[in-house]
């Protein structure tokens, strides 16, 4: 198949995917476990974790052949994960039409995670999605991500902890 065969498959599939495919992907049981797995998380480190899953890419992107850490980068921005006072919030984003998982990490906490680590992460992640176990896919991420900020950034008795940022999976 030549180059343009290739960008139509590929228009066609992200453009026939939509956040009702996120859900489905995911289910409601599967979204209300995530939510409280970020809000469980969080009560023991100081970082914020988001999740974030996008049945396909918008039209500007696959205009300009964009990856999908291109666009989980640009998510990070707009659903502010960046912002936290720490420094350490994390997204995991699940890219259903390409199966691609990336998890972007600011800066307060890549400081201290390699980058192997990450990409070790990911690989663990998408196994579960290969076999569309999207849920447990990121639950095992949640997981990981927890391990990682109570390790680094773990809540102190008594201390100020707020909730930065919203717990509940973004669906796109």
């Amino acid at each position: 198949m030549n180059n343009h065969g290739h960008l139509l498959i590929r228009l066609l599939k992200h453009r026939w995917r939509d956040a009702g495919d996120a859900r489905r992907a995911i289910g409601d049981d599967g979204l209300r476990d995530l939510q409280a797995r970020v809000i469980d998380s969080e009560r023991e480190h100081t970082g914020e974790i988001r999740i974030c899953v996008e049945g396909g890419l918008p039209l500007s992107y696959l205009r300009r052949r964009a990856t999908a850490r291109e666009r989980a980068v640009t998510l990070f921005g707009k659903l502010r994960v960046w912002d936290t006072q720490d420094n350490n919030g994390v997204l995991i984003y699940l890219l259903l039409a390409d199966h691609r998982i990336e998890i972007i990490a600011d800066r307060g906490l890549n400081a201290l995670v390699p980058e192997a680590q990450w990409a070790a992460l990911a690989v663990q992640m998408a196994a579960a999605f290969r076999e569309n176990h999207f849920a447990q896919g990121l639950a095992e991420a949640v997981a990981a991500v927890h391990t990682l900020l109570v390790q680094h950034f773990p809540a102190t008795a008594g201390a100020p902890n707020p909730n930065e940022l919203p717990d509940a999976v973004v669906l796109l």
